[in-house]
């Protein structure tokens, strides 16, 4: 098929629910039968009844705080892998640690690559990280998953990342949002010409609509995902740009935040996520995210539901150049110098970059001591900002996002 990934892309309503029925079933059983903490919080739930999303609907939510007091105390992966023998195990902040399978595409992510226009023809610049955390072994699958040629880049030596581009003729960029433009930008300042880049497959942050505007005045049709290290792909962009699609391999339910129960079709929710990977059966996870419903189905001829993509998070955890940061980070941060009463993160967009200001209550205190223990606790270089006593606002929060989604 050349258009689409694989056929289930354009099933029918009866088709992908027949489909469900016998899936979720199997998916649930798994879950009981061979994931101990799964089982425990499933002990009741008969898993032949589990067919369709109204019964799923029946069953508890996991929050990523339960996942990782789980670990805590039966690493590595709390009870709630299936397999043993993981290809990769992942450490994210909190910390959290995800397994990663030894199956082709294991994140699924190939399907949005596709949808992106990225085909065997293609070089493939991958600039996400591969230490530590996934997306770039997630990337690099899904360029594999579609023939293309992977340059492993990662992030920094940007000067090299240009030249690498130029003399390997680099067709398209997976990475953050942000970080092409850097590139790009580089490119133009050492005189470089980098014009057969013409696609973008983003993620880890978001796209914002000037960003995207300057990607195609360059002619770059820059396309992004919603995925995560313990879920794989949520959800993907196709050239329709009206939503994101919902990947093939999960089943997504919007929920009143901090509550199992659904919103209406198309009001703002909490993203809640059972993924089908019988490896790692996470059953109704909470990411965090707020979305909605998109009603109809995509111009592009994928039927499967659309949400409207990532629209903010349910807490105060904020996702800054592709990290995330939350609010036990900074509660980190304060206990780390005696002399700081109260700390505030506050994220913005300077030249179309994420920027992150730290400002701190405290007296007698060493900036740079600061933004060094800021690098360490936040995982990120932030500018830090002494103010005085009893000056931050006392609104309960701790990081503010002055960023502009629309």
């Amino acid at each position: 098929m050349a258009d689409f990934f694989d056929e289930l892309e354009t099933r029918s309503t009866d088709a992908r629910a027949a489909a469900l029925a016998v899936m979720l079933p199997a998916q649930i059983g798994n879950a009981v039968a061979n994931a101990p903490a799964m089982a425990a919080r499933l002990a009741s739930v008969n898993a032949a009844d589990m067919r369709d999303r109204a019964a799923l609907q029946t069953l508890p939510v996991l929050r990523k705080s339960e996942l990782g007091a789980a670990q805590a105390k039966n690493p590595p992966f709390g009870g709630f892998a299936v397999a043993t023998d993981f290809a990769h195990a992942f450490q994210s902040p909190g910390p959290i640690y995800e397994p990663a399978g030894r199956g082709d595409d294991w994140w699924r992510l190939g399907r949005f690559l596709h949808a992106a226009g990225v085909r065997g023809s293609d070089v493939v610049q991958n600039c996400f990280s591969y230490h530590l955390t996934p997306a770039g072994l997630m990337f690099e699958s899904a360029a594999k998953a579609v023939g293309a040629t992977v340059l492993p880049a990662g992030t920094g030596q940007t000067e090299l990342q240009v030249q690498a581009a130029a003399q390997l003729g680099v067709t398209a960029y997976a990475g953050t949002p942000d970080y092409l433009k850097i590139i790009l930008d580089k490119g133009d300042a050492m005189g470089v010409d980098l014009s057969k880049i013409t696609r973008a497959a983003v993620g880890g942050g978001a796209l914002f609509p000037s960003l995207r505007a300057e990607y195609a005045d360059r002619g770059i049709q820059c396309l992004q995902c919603y995925a995560t290290a313990d879920l794989g792909n949520i959800a993907y962009e196709s050239e329709a740009m009206e939503g994101m699609i919902v990947d093939e391999g999960v089943i997504v339910e919007i929920v009143t935040p901090g509550t199992g129960i659904p919103v209406a079709e198309g009001e703002v929710g909490e993203v809640i996520v059972t993924t089908l990977n019988p490896d790692y059966p996470l059953i109704r996870f909470a990411t965090g995210d707020l979305s909605a419903v998109l009603p109809g189905i995509s111009p592009c001829g994928r039927t499967n539901m659309r949400i409207k993509g990532w629209m903010g998070r349910a807490d105060q955890t904020t996702k800054i150049k592709g990290m995330f940061v939350r609010p036990e980070q900074v509660a980190a941060l304060v206990v780390a110098h005696a002399e700081i009463v109260k700390a505030r993160v506050i994220v913005d967009r300077k030249a179309e970059q994420d920027s992150m200001l730290v400002q701190v209550e405290a007296q007698n205190a060493d900036s740079n001591a600061i933004e060094q223990t800021v690098q360490t606790v936040l995982k990120l270089r932030g500018t830090v900002e002494i103010v005085a006593l009893g000056s931050l606002p006392k609104d309960g929060l701790v990081i503010e996002d002055r960023r502009k989604y629309d």
